[in-house]
């Protein structure tokens, strides 16, 4: 294991205690967390299970939204490197009797929790918390405004499949407007040399997104034959209070990638999408399951991504 383990090298060039955005981070940064999260990608792959980089310390998932993926995977990967990991219920905690957002952390944070990772629908509500604790603060989506470890896994995902992020054309497709996927993806690629295109209804993209430095497109079909890489958003109908448009059918016509559009794009095209997938809508199963699509190594990604940044963060702490 301590052979293993000096690949690893050290946390040198991470100060942050926090990881609240990558808006925060420096494209340095970034590629720091990146070639760590590789190198448990590639332990994870040999069959290695258990490293004990944060024995003695306790983590605490404390999400206020459901979550699959993104709750799962960090109680993995805190369990992986050897931590130990409460799970925060919202629905029978005190919050029903009238405890705010912040005692209630406090309070989880009085039992000698090292890191706090927080999913809430209302925006800022990490950066809040980060304010009021000693511990470390993990934003894991904040309403629509930004999920990094998302934007990190599926960054990881691009550079491991293609090899590079600079250079590329990377269009986010579908719900831009509530999209925190988008806003995350967005600042790290941008700021690792790609070129991003949002692409969606004009209900949901709108030409403000260039104030960002994005190119937006109303039409999936005229964009295609340029990108390289296409993130297939969900509609997030629990965030709207109208209708985006007419019908799911319309959009499917319009924005759903299908085996049809698949064939009018770059041979090496790759296919993301950060789930949960809606088969159908956004994309039609064929193309979910070909070979294009790297849907599920995002998934697997993902524990590698979260390891690297709890480890990052608690060797800043240590």
């Amino acid at each position: 294991m301590a052979d293993l383990l000096a690949g690893l090298g050290d946390a040198g060039g991470w100060s942050k205690r926090h990881l609240l955005g990558l808006e925060d981070l420096s494209a340095e940064e970034i590629t720091l967390v990146l070639d760590k999260a590789e190198f448990f990608r590639k332990a994870l792959d040999a069959g290695e299970r258990r490293f004990p980089l944060l024995s003695g310390k306790t983590c605490c998932n404390m999400f206020f939204e459901n979550s699959t993926r993104t709750r799962n995977s960090f109680a993995l990967a805190a369990r992986r490197l050897g931590a130990d990991m409460v799970d925060f219920s919202a629905a029978t905690s005190s919050l029903a009797k009238g405890e705010t957002v912040i005692d209630t952390a406090r309070n989880i944070e009085a039992m000698k929790v090292d890191v706090v990772i927080t999913r809430h629908r209302t925006p800022g509500t990490p950066h809040l918390l980060a304010q009021n604790l000693h511990c470390s603060v993990i934003n894991a989506g904040d309403g629509p405004h930004e999920h990094p470890t998302q934007g990190l896994l599926d960054i990881m995902t691009i550079r491991q499949r293609l090899g590079r992020v600079a250079g590329l054309t990377v269009a986010m497709v579908g719900d831009i407007a509530h999209s925190r996927t988008a806003r995350s993806n967005i600042w790290g690629l941008k700021k690792l040399g790609a070129q991003v295109i949002v692409c969606g209804p004009s209900t949901l993209v709108s030409p403000r997104w260039q104030e960002l430095g994005v190119e937006y497109s109303y039409s999936l079909d005229a964009i295609l034959p340029r990108v390289d890489v296409l993130n297939l958003l969900r509609i997030q109908f629990e965030r709207q209070y109208t209708r985006p448009f007419p019908s799911v059918r319309e959009y499917a016509l319009l924005y759903a990638m299908d085996s049809r559009r698949l064939a009018r794009t770059k041979p090496e095209i790759l296919i993301l999408a950060p789930g949960p997938i809606n088969r159908g809508v956004e994309v039609t199963p064929d193309v979910a399951d070909g070979p294009q699509s790297a849907i599920l190594d995002q998934v697997t990604n993902g524990v590698a991504v979260r390891m690297a940044v709890l480890w990052l963060l608690t060797t800043v702490k240590s």
